[in-house]
């Protein structure tokens, strides 16, 4: 059986035009009333800062 490979969306999301990032996303960032963010390492940090509706304490989920 093959897993589909998620992609990270980069700092904003994906709700930013041409922010996204298109490596394999690791990490799942819980937000308020929106979809999760999907990351990758090098994005986690700055949307947990920039993307809208992170919530805090950041709930983050390992999915890799």
């Amino acid at each position: 059986m093959t897993r589909r490979e998620v992609r990270c969306l980069g700092p904003y999301g994906g709700e930013v035009e041409d922010t996204g990032c298109g490596e394999a996303a690791r990490f799942e960032v819980v937000r308020h009333r929106r979809p999760p963010l999907h990351l990758c390492p090098v994005h986690l940090g700055p949307a947990l800062l920039l993307a809208d509706g992170v919530l805090w304490p950041p709930e983050i989920r390992i999915i890799a």
